[in-house]
């Protein structure tokens, strides 16, 4: 008889204890939406980034100041590529198979001009897909052809060679390509990408358009500082190394007077650069600008000559490694630049 208990007494508590173990695991079944493990959470926000960028568009830029224009508009909805960055110069740059690909790949690709990316056309040609949306960021700017105070010295020949030599990509060097650099109409350029991106991504139209009213915004605040800054100033020259001002001096009213050319490959003769040392005297210049990231030896050798400083320009076809560093951009640089200029513009 006490046999038989013990047996029956077994019995009730394995299945006691089975019914325990079916509940508890009942209960993590209605828990499984909420991970309970720190690497349970981690997957599952992967997994949200990861859906995240597949509902997002993909969109190449050239380099930098399409990159920071193209980013600042379409900010999380996005992913915004550079093509070119570090040292590279986006004149020369020669794309490479993976950078076709990328571009074959993408909804978007915008690039500034073929007078500055001289070989975006023969990328274009290459491409296999044709529902990439390809964007032309100056097609809203009227370029600039420059007349530049160098056209009379004796290196006539050379300098327009340069300028207005037309390479196999139909590129002419006579175009100033510098558009972002005039803060009037880097607005115009930053509505242009906004509303390329609404035709192609109509959900985003209000958040496309707050953000671009935003960047605008900081664009027109800059206008206002330069043409404050400006305003009255009896001198209204300034000297610099590599021609690439020439949308910023139109806008407000100055005179860029450059030792060089658009190219800053092109090195200027002597006869050229006692002429440079003339102008300088006769407008009594206290500074030659040169450009952050290019040599400054031409224009320190002019300072040395005539008694001047030197000082930098950011000309922003690259954004340089000592702002990256401090995390800056576009809207600090040109600030910097205004600094700069106003030791010539007074």
């Amino acid at each position: 008889m006490k046999r038989k208990q013990t047996i029956k007494h077994r019995l009730i508590v394995g299945w006691g204890l089975l019914l325990v173990l079916v509940l508890a695991a009942c209960g993590q079944e209605t828990t499984t939406d909420s991970p309970t493990t720190p690497e349970e959470a981690t997957l599952d926000s992967d997994a949200s980034v990861e859906d995240n960028q597949d509902t997002q568009l993909s969109i190449v830029t050239t380099f930098y100041p399409v990159y920071e224009f193209t980013k600042q508009v379409a900010g999380d909805r996005a992913n915004v590529s550079q093509m070119i960055s570090g040292g590279t110069d986006a004149h020369h740059y020669e794309p490479s198979a993976r950078d076709i690909a990328m571009v074959n790949e993408a909804d978007m690709f915008i690039y500034s001009s073929e007078e500055m990316e001289t070989w975006v056309p023969s990328l274009l040609d290459s491409l296999d897909s044709d529902e990439v949306v390809v964007v032309r960021k100056a097609d809203t700017v009227d370029e600039l052809t420059l007349h530049s105070d160098s056209a009379e010295d004796e290196d006539d020949h050379d300098h327009d060679h340069d300028h207005d030599h037309e390479d196999e990509n139909h590129h002419s060097h006579e175009v100033d390509p510098h558009i972002w650099l005039d803060p009037v109409l880097a607005q115009d350029q930053v509505t242009h990408i906004k509303e390329a991106l609404i035709a192609l991504d109509p959900e985003g139209t209000d958040y496309y358009e707050e953000r671009a009213e935003q960047f605008n915004q900081e664009l027109q605040m800059i206008h206002e500082e330069y043409s404050t800054a400006f305003e009255g100033a009896e001198n209204r020259v300034f000297f610099t190394q590599h021609e690439a001002f020439g949308y910023l001096a139109n806008r407000y009213d100055l005179t860029q007077i450059a030792v060089g050319g658009l190219s800053t490959e092109v090195e200027p003769n002597p006869a050229r650069i006692a002429e440079i040392n003339e102008l300088v005297n006769e407008y009594d210049v206290p500074v030659i600008y040169y450009q952050e990231g290019a040599s400054s030896a031409i224009a320190e050798m002019i300072a040395n000559e005539t008694g001047t400083e030197t000082a930098v320009l950011y000309d922003l076809e690259r954004l340089s490694t000592n702002l990256q560093e401090e995390g800056l951009g576009y809207i600090d640089a040109m600030r910097m630049n205004l600094e700069s200029l106003r030791k010539s513009i007074y």
